[in-house]
């Protein structure tokens, strides 16, 4: 089990601590529903920093990049930031990911933590142009600041204009006393703020002077499980649970971010299920009764047969109902269809809905 630069520090101030993707993370400090709300209304702190970094230069990185992405990274500018999937041979996902221009050949790919290894050997595969690749994921950590406080709360220990930096832009400069810190404005909350990259050496200094400054706004470190309630609340898809392998990104509501205006890993077979329209979607759903929807929880239609599964699920907290998302056939997938979800012994009547859940 690995340890991020901060797990002492998580330890100290009393984190539940487990295993997730290979490493010892906070999953929860004061209770999830409580840290959910701080996000929601003030300014919180994730450490994240198991998540992958890969950094792909020299004058064919963009040739590597376009091969493997789904999106059209070559519209990016220097200080901007893109979503993306790496699809895989077989119609699948390899992963989800964010791609920053940092120089003008010079890309930082970050991934998923559970992926790093998979990733890696995927991109590296695919890499018969000669890129410059590094595997930059053990000595680089990730701070998420967020919150709607994220901008006021920061502002003084940056001489960056925060409120200038638009989503999914990002600057290099100094923050909480540490030089060449990326401060992005990309995160997975729904409720603003931004994410820190530096070195493990620095995240320690960072960390402290983040919770000074943040002091008067109620800043307070947050685990994983609310990260997970506040994604699910903007119905952001989770690798291992709403996309995997055997997921199209175009069943998966990631057509978006697939443009065919160019070629990439199989393509032509993902362009082809776009016109045609796939089998199943994946859908937003909220249950018009008490219950909570859990992974794995069949979805049936109203005379129970199965016809699908939840892929995320959970009590809401902002909303204070059962929230979820799941693959249905798409006759089941337009909005306000009734399905229902098997909990246990009982069918519970759920309505599809368009995503997010919550809207703040």
């Amino acid at each position: 089990m690995k340890d991020t630069a901060l797990t002492s520090t998580h330890e100290a101030l009393g984190a539940k601590m487990v295993p997730f993707a290979g490493y010892n993370m906070p999953v929860q400090y004061e209770g999830v529903n409580a840290e959910h709300e701080t996000v929601r209304k003030a300014v919180g702190v994730f450490d994240v920093s198991h998540m992958g970094e890969f950094l792909i230069e020299g004058p064919h990185a963009l040739t590597l990049i376009q091969s493997v992405s789904s999106n059209d990274a070559s519209k990016l500018e220097i200080g901007k930031a893109q979503y993306t999937c790496l699809p895989n041979d077989d119609g699948g996902i390899v992963d989800d990911l964010i791609i920053y221009k940092l120089k003008e050949t010079t890309y930082l790919l970050v991934v998923n933590a559970s992926n790093i290894e998979k990733d890696w050997n995927w991109i590296a595969s695919k890499n018969d142009v000669g890129a410059e690749m590094r595997n930059l994921s053990e000595d680089y950590s990730l701070l998420a600041i967020q919150g709607p406080k994220a901008i006021e709360a920061m502002q003084s220990v940056t001489s960056h204009d925060l409120s200038a930096i638009k989503f999914y832009n990002f600057v290099v400069g100094d923050f909480a006393g540490v030089d060449n810190v990326i401060i992005s404005a990309t995160g997975y909350t729904g409720s603003g703020g931004f994410e820190i990259y530096c070195k493990n050496s620095e995240v320690k200094q960072i960390w402290d002077n983040v919770f000074k400054a943040g002091a008067d706004y109620g800043i307070k470190p947050i685990g994983l499980a609310a990260r997970d309630t506040l994604r699910l609340e903007m119905g952001y898809c989770l690798y291992g649970n709403d996309i995997d392998d055997t997921t199209s990104p175009i069943e998966a509501g990631l057509g978006w971010v697939c443009k065919f205006t160019k070629d990439f890993t199989n393509s032509e077979a993902l362009k082809a299920e776009k016109v045609r329209k796939p089998d199943n979607k994946l859908v937003a759903f909220k249950l018009e009764e008490r219950g909570i929807p859990r992974h794995d929880y069949a979805i049936v239609d109203e005379n129970g047969n199965t016809i699908g599964r939840v892929t995320s699920g959970t009590m809401s907290p902002s909303l204070g109902i059962g929230i979820g998302m799941g693959y249905v056939p798409t006759a089941f997938s337009k909005v306000d269809s009734k399905i229902f979800i098997q909990v246990r012994k009982k069918a519970i009547p759920a309505t599809v809905v368009k995503p997010p859940f919550y809207k703040g």
